[in-house]
């Protein structure tokens, strides 16, 4: 077992978010947080492009995405974001549908 298992669909082939949340919805939440990241911290935007990359692979490969690299990324901008703003929202909406 590594540390990319996830839940198993009834179909068998794994779910992209720990919740059940498909890989669809987690890359139109990483879109809406790099459009937050462009308008509202535009130095913590490399974090969000990451994550959007991190996602592509995903559903290029078949793979479940990299949950460690997307973990990461969303713990610096949870540090860097302050409370009320569109990224940290979307921040807490990408952690929680990932089961982070």
């Amino acid at each position: 077992m590594n540390a990319y298992n996830q839940p198993g669909s009834t179909s068998g082939r794994p779910v992209p978010g720990g919740d059940g949340t498909d890989l669809e919805t987690l890359i139109r939440l990483a879109d809406g947080l790099v459009a937050a990241l462009h308008a509202e911290y535009p130095v913590l935007l490399e974090h969000g492009e990451i994550i959007q990359a991190e996602l592509a692979l995903a559903a290029d490969d078949g793979f479940p995405p990299n949950r460690g690299r997307i973990r990461h990324q969303l713990d610096d901008l949870c540090i860097g974001a302050a409370a009320g703003t569109g990224t940290l929202e979307y921040t807490r909406r990408l952690t929680t549908a990932l089961n982070l």
